[in-house]
């Protein structure tokens, strides 16, 4: 039998991880002195408050050697293959964790490793395809050589309400350059070969920002993979997640249209009010 975990930055609800039959290895979330595991005992809400109360952005962390072995150890079983998905290795340690903790318990033959080269939902169309991939009989290598195709053709983009949390988190080191503008500046960010570049520029009111953005995204959009497309926010008004899918359906283009929201480590460094589009290259 095949298996899929991910971590927790692939930011996938609850009901797409039953419906998908995908298990969850929470990364770590810091809050002071304070730990706590993404989407346990931890959400955005309570993160931007301690942020606010504390004048201070959270950390984050891969998780334990010893968390990696117990949740990977009702899946690794002598006739059970388990796949397991990672945010970019570039911006954490968790693949290499995962790869430790199977030689620990000396299961490397049943356990493969994807390092995404992504974050957020961007990974969890992956881990989406790999799913419904094991489900209809494919074999790890089947699956494994699939995904690989797919990395570099997934589009993983955002923007943000304030540069804050990217600045302080140090993730993305073209905002650092946008450190000094006078202007309010909206920068949208995405993600190429693992790492977190800065696009256009937006100024204006978040809701005529995020629009546009989408707006921007329609020729691409229009060229995606048909199957599903991700709205991915760390908190967004209704009236502004309604009208960016009202856009969406508009194009009367995807089978599926998913509306997310980010758990607290992707929350902790893109910080409040960013909305991201992210889907598949056909």
């Amino acid at each position: 039998m095949i298996h899929i975990l991910a971590d927790s930055t692939c930011d996938l609800s609850k009901e797409l991880l039953s419906e998908y039959d995908i298990s969850i290895l929470p990364l770590h979330v810091l809050l002071g002195e304070e730990e706590h595991e993404d989407g346990v005992d931890i959400t955005p809400k309570e993160l931007y408050e301690w942020s606010d109360a504390n004048d201070a952005t959270p950390k984050t962390s891969a998780p334990s050697i010893e968390k990696a072995m117990a949740c990977m150890q009702p899946w690794i079983g002598e006739d059970d293959r388990l796949i397991c998905f990672t945010i970019a290795e570039s911006m954490s340690t968790t693949a290499n964790v995962i790869r430790l903790a199977a030689e620990e318990s000396d299961t490397e033959d049943r356990v493969t490793v994807i390092n995404s080269e992504n974050l957020s939902t961007g990974i969890g169309l992956l881990v989406i395809e790999a799913a419904i991939m094991a489900r209809e009989g494919k074999t790890v290598q089947e699956i494994k050589e699939m995904v690989e195709r797919l990395i570099p053709l997934v589009r993983a983009s955002f923007v943000v309400d304030t540069m804050t949390y990217l600045r302080r988190g140090g993730r993305c080191n073209a905002i650092a350059a946008l450190a000094g503008t006078v202007l309010k500046i909206h920068p949208e960010i995405y993600v190429d070969g693992g790492a977190m570049q800065v696009g256009k520029k937006y100024r204006g009111g978040m809701k005529r920002v995020i629009m546009q953005y989408a707006k921007d995204l329609e020729p691409a959009l229009l060229s995606a993979k048909k199957d599903r497309v991700f709205i991915t926010h760390s908190g967004c008004d209704k009236a502004i997640l309604e009208q960016v899918k009202e856009y969406l359906l508009s194009l009367n283009y995807f089978d599926e249209i998913l509306v997310t929201q980010a758990g607290s480590v992707i929350s902790s460094h893109c910080g409040p009010g960013t909305l991201g589009i992210l889907f598949i290259d056909s």
